[in-house]
Order: structure tokens, then sequence, then C-alpha cells
């Protein structure tokens, strides 16, 4: 565990009641836990290593597998170099995007888990440490974690042909996009963390995370799924997800996908964050 003397002397202190400390104070105790979380990343790289190499592994597979027969049913999109191989990479890259910032929440939520099992958070509650800060660092480091999975995995599909299509306006929107889809499902990756009776069951809440994308429009169009499963397919988040990071990296019509990630990203994140909180409030100390 990384030290905290710097913003807690001891553990001996009075717990904090997290109004008494100045807004400078918990600016410098957030950035101690960012600096803590991000370097338990690079003590265990197999979580980070796992949400990059488990999109491209998905990512190759459905490219040079299925791709050949799965692009010529794949309506409006440009066809790459690859015919018909081509045109379903231009597809698939935006779900395999999704999948990858939905596939950060199992390391998320196991450490976590990892602290509140431990005693750590218990720990942090004795010293003068920001309560908010605890969470904050847990949020911040884990963004940052997956915004440069994010990245890797944007970078294979680079390497095996994708092209973007659109231009530099479209490329900050896309940041904007990625960034609130992650920091949503971080925070709620962190409330399952806290809600988790053990570290084994915390990797296994986010997995509904990963099924989602695969039932939407992230790897088929939901026009092609049976009637029933079209109406969920369109309306669950990862839906609107994928269609809105599509139509900025191709120029595909976004239509109101667009508002419904923004409405999704902010309840997703309002209802992990207040979920969260009160687990925090009642569960820190075990």
């Amino acid at each position: 565990m990384t030290s905290i003397s710097a913003t807690a002397p001891n553990s001996t202190a009075a717990p904090n009641t997290g109004g008494s400390r100045h807004s400078s104070h918990v600016v410098a105790d957030s950035v101690t836990m960012l600096r803590r979380n991000l370097l338990h990343m690079v003590r265990y790289p197999a979580l980070s290593m796992f949400t990059v190499l488990g999109p491209v592994v998905i990512l190759l597979l459905f490219v040079f597998v299925f791709g050949g027969a799965l692009g010529a049913s794949v309506p409006g999109l440009p066809s790459l170099s690859g015919g018909d191989r081509g045109a379903y990479l231009a597809y698939v890259v935006p779900g395999i995007l999704v999948i990858t910032i939905a596939g950060g929440a199992g390391g998320t939520a196991t450490t976590v888990a990892m602290d509140m099992k431990e005693g750590v958070v218990a720990r942090f509650r004795t010293m003068s440490i920001s309560r908010a800060a605890v969470l904050t660092g847990h949020v911040l480091g884990n963004v940052i974690q997956g915004l440069i999975s994010v990245a890797l995995v944007f970078g294979v599909s680079l390497l095996i042909g994708f092209r973007p299509t659109t231009g530099p306006l479209q490329w900050l929107a896309l940041l904007g996009v990625v960034t609130l889809i992650q920091f949503a499902i971080v925070w709620l990756a962190v409330a399952m963390g806290m809600a988790a009776t053990s570290v084994e069951s915390a990797s296994n809440l986010p997995l509904i995370l990963l099924i989602l994308p695969l039932v939407g429009s992230g790897f088929v169009p939901t026009s092609t799924m049976p009637a029933a499963l079209q109406v969920f397919a369109q309306y669950q988040p990862f839906t609107p997800f994928t269609e809105t990071i599509r139509g900025l990296l191709l120029g595909t019509p976004i239509g109101s996908a667009w508002l419904l990630t923004l409405g999704w990203s902010f309840a997703i994140a309002l209802g992990g964050y207040l979920w969260a909180l009160a687990l925090y409030n009642r569960r820190s100390v075990r």
C-alpha cells in the first residue's frame, strides 16, 4: 500500500467527519489516493493486461474469422481494404471499444473489494483523510487506466486496417464521450466492488456489463435480431454508446444516440455514486 504519511501522519487520529477539511485538503488527499491507485495498477499489471488483451482477442477473432461472412450483411459503412472483411472491421471497432470500457469494470470492482476485505478502507477512516478522496482516488485512477486501455485497443485496430473518416472536432467529441462513459462505468464498478461479499464475487458482478454490448449494435445491426430482442437491444445503454462512437469515428448518422448516451451516462454515474457512497458509509468499517 502506498504511503499516505503526507496527508495522514498517523493511524490514531480521530476519524474524519468529511466536512471539517478545507477543499484544498480534499484535493490533496484525492491526488494522494489517485497516486496510490496508479501505483497499484503498476504493481498488479495482470488486471490491466486483461482489459486490453481480452478485447484485442475478440477483435481479431471477429474480424479474421467471422468478418468475411458478417461484413457482407453490414449496411451503410465504407469498405476498407479487404472487401467485406474491411467493412466489418469498420463496423465492429466501435463495439470493441465499448467492450474495452465495460471490461475494465471487473478490475475496478476487484481492487475496491480487496481494499474493503483487507481493511485498508477501514484504516483510512481512522486517519485525517477526506472520505471523498478514498472513492475519488479509485474512480480517477481507473478512468485513466481505462482510457489507456481504449487507446491501446484502438491502436491495434489501426494496425489491422481500421481508418476513421471524420475530422478534429469529432475526435475531440469522441474523447469526451469515451471519458464520460468510462467515468460512469467506473462509478458503477466501484459500487459493485463495495457490495461484493468477497474478492472472488467482485470479479463476477460486472460480467453483465460485458454481456450487454454483445446484445446491442456492437457486432451486428439490431435490425437483424428477433423483434422482442430488438426492443431491448435498441434501448439498453450500450447501443447508443456504440452508435455515438461509430458516428464520431465514421460519420454514420448518430440521431438521438448522443442524447441517450449523455442520459444513460449521467444516470449510471449518479446511481453508482449514490450506491457506493451509501455502502461506504455503512460498510467501510468491518
